[in-house]
């Protein structure tokens, strides 16, 4: 066969994802590996693709541990159906004890998550891809920076996406000592300085692990347009260095896109069954109270469905200033709105986790917050029941959480910046438009303006607020829907490709996924 005619196969790499497609591996249901909102966008690039009959096979770790335990926990989401079940597995997990007994994932850039980093790829380039012959590689953060540059010196085209900006240096010494050979690829890597030959270079410059990524790739995308206009903006140093100057690059050569997730299908509470009632925008009134009265009830705090119910719905991250801000000031927002008796239940994982429990218990705070682990059941119970979701985040590079918020009638409380001035406006009822809380200042004095608000809404005539979450769920449900996000991955995936993502034009594929 013709290979510029026949359906391209498509190998995503990626160290997490939310949960697979029911048909693309026994047991596949079970297998859900998650540190952040990147599992979520992974997954939902993959329902995409198997329901436009994509050749799509996924690469990730056997995190053997995490799989067990999710099976029991997984049990009752609603997991998106497809319309074409999958003859043979999709699935490959590279095998290694680094990652078969890891108790949970973090993915930051210390050096046993860089080691993790390093077998997962030496997984990928040694066995995987020989064995799949992909024709497009998608590589999923910096965990996957070595992927793009083997991929060019093999003539594979490549796609890589940008979440974390984080860029790990190591030197080709420390990354063969894992049983990669980077000699055979070298030269497609990016380097700290420019590199004279590989003996100079191997014990004294180190590669840039993210920016080698992004460098060698054919096509790279990033989540959000106001993100990438940030971090690639002279005035501010979010991101320095070498990746800022590339990201610049990449971007000048129009090879640098921002494309918007969609939430993935299932998180839709007309239809997720794992809600204690599942409700749409006309009925979202009562039913949110019975589910919040629900997870009151999981997380052991007093049920009242008179109590605002905030959510906190990303990892609590010493890094990230978002999750120090709220660790900081948790007492302080607890105590200010004691007389409404606001509650917050945080279901993430992260190495701040114990210090918010402790806190929490230190305080005497166990009736007013519940700090849980994460849980797929929980995290959409979580939504259904609150009223608003905690997103201060710094520079988000997804914000996915408040897309799903706002389909669950739980509006968000964040930072004007990043993803979350993509998708969030400032709700103003008398005009009705709008649809969160925002603030501009990133510190206490910013947040608390926004809670105030919040909670200044919340304190409206039930009409009032009923008609407005009406509004603004029903708008989400067509703005984020997946079809336009569907359409513009095609359009990222036949660039990248050079040739057609499908076989043939069907103008009813994309619209079928949303389905």
């Amino acid at each position: 066969m013709d290979k510029s005619t026949a359906t391209p196969r498509i190998l995503v790499v990626t160290p997490e994802v939310t949960f697979l497609p029911t048909g693309m591996a026994p047991a596949s249901g079970t297998i859900s590996a998650r540190a952040g909102g990147l599992g979520d966008i992974c997954a939902a690039h993959i329902h995409m693709l198997i329901e436009l009959g994509v050749d799509v096979h996924l690469a990730m770790p056997n995190y053997r541990n995490l799989f067990k335990a999710n099976a029991k926990r997984v049990a009752g989401i609603d997991f998106h159906k497809h319309r074409q079940a999958l003859p043979e597995s999709r699935l490959h997990l590279a095998e290694d004890r680094s990652f078969y007994y890891y108790p949970r994932l973090f993915l930051s850039t210390d050096w046993e998550n860089i080691r993790i980093a390093l077998n997962f790829q030496r997984e990928v380039i040694n066995r995987i891809i020989p064995e799949v012959r992909p024709d497009l590689i998608h590589c999923y953060d910096w965990m996957t920076g070595l992927i793009p540059p083997m991929a060019r010196s093999l003539g594979i085209r490549c796609l890589f996406t940008m979440y974390r900006m984080d860029s790990p240096q190591l030197l080709m010494s420390t990354i063969e000592d894992r049983g990669i050979d980077v000699a055979s690829f070298w030269h497609h890597c990016f380097f700290s300085r420019m590199p004279v030959n590989y003996q100079e270079t191997r014990e004294t410059n180190p590669i840039e692990i993210l920016t080698s990524g992004l460098f060698a790739s054919h096509l790279a995308h990033t989540l959000s347009q106001t993100y990438l206009d940030t971090v690639t903006d002279e005035r501010n140093n979010h991101v320095g260095g070498w990746l800022k100057v590339e990201l610049q690059n990449k971007r000048t050569a129009g090879c640098l896109h921002a494309v918007a997730p969609a939430p993935d299908a299932s998180f839709n509470p007309a239809t997720d069954r794992t809600l204690m009632r599942p409700y749409g925008p006309d009925t979202h009134f009562a039913a949110k109270l019975h589910n919040k009265l629900y997870i009151q009830e999981l997380v052991h705090l007093p049920m009242d469905s008179a109590a605002p119910l905030c959510f906190w719905p990303t990892r609590l991250d010493a890094a990230r200033p978002g999750s120090r801000l709220m660790a900081d000031m948790l007492p302080e927002v607890l105590e200010r709105y004691r007389e409404q008796r606001l509650q917050i239940v945080f279901v993430a994982d992260g190495d701040l986790q114990e210090q918010m429990r402790a806190l929490i218990r230190r305080r005497h705070l166990e009736e007013r917050a519940a700090v849980c682990d994460f849980d797929a059941r929980l995290y959409r119970l979580a939504y259904a029941g609150a009223e608003f979701v905690l997103m201060p985040l710094y520079l988000d590079p997804c914000a996915l959480p408040c897309r799903i918020g706002q389909r669950y009638g739980a509006l968000p409380v964040g930072h004007d910046a990043g993803a979350i001035h993509d998708c969030v406006e400032d709700l103003r009822p008398q005009d009705n438009c709008g649809s969160g809380f925002l603030f501009k200042h990133f510190d206490a004095a910013g947040f608390f303006w926004a809670l105030d608000q919040a909670m200044a809404f919340f304190q409206q005539p039930c009409a009032v607020r009923a008609s407005q979450v009406r509004r603004i769920m029903a708008q989400s449900l067509v703005r984020f829907a997946p079809e336009e996000t569907a359409r513009q991955m095609v359009d990222l995936y036949n660039r990248a490709l050079e040739r057609p993502l499908l076989d043939r034009n069907d103008p009813d594929a994309l619209s079928q996924i949303a389905a």
